[in-house]
């Protein structure tokens, strides 16, 4: 796979969640992106116990704001194949959609623990001033 030069418009997979981003700087074997937008918003619960909500700690996962910094490894950067970075603000909520209307297809525990930790970042992410 050939580098990617900074400033080029990128695609990355950072733990759970999928940003669109600009690479800032190539550190070896990561990629210094800084976030424009939210493609698919972090998974709620443990990271390491996927699916479970008994003896975990189920971890709230904000997205990464934007203009926020994150040093992302090679192999889950792509090249940005669209024409436009979609606002950061539409992105948040579109990703939060998303996933909240996949938590609600099936009422299970981790589901709805999930949906509840979803809904208080919404709440965090679009207060009104």
């Amino acid at each position: 796979m050939a580098d990617i030069e900074n400033g080029t418009i990128v695609k990355a997979h950072y733990k759970t969640g999928i940003y669109i981003g600009e690479v800032m700087e190539d550190r070896n074997r990561f990629y210094l992106v800084k976030v424009l937008a939210v493609e698919k918003h972090p998974m709620q619960g443990d990271l390491h116990n996927p699916g479970k909500t008994e003896d975990v700690f189920f971890h709230q996962r904000k997205a990464l704001s934007f203009n926020e910094k994150a040093n992302v490894q090679k192999e889950a950067v792509h090249i940005y194949e669209q024409q436009e970075v979609p606002d950061y603000q539409e992105s948040l909520k579109h990703a939060v959609s998303k996933l909240k209307a996949k938590l609600t297809r099936r009422e299970t525990e981790f589901n709805q623990n999930a949906l509840h930790q979803l809904e208080s970042l919404e709440k965090q992410y679009f207060k009104t001033k």
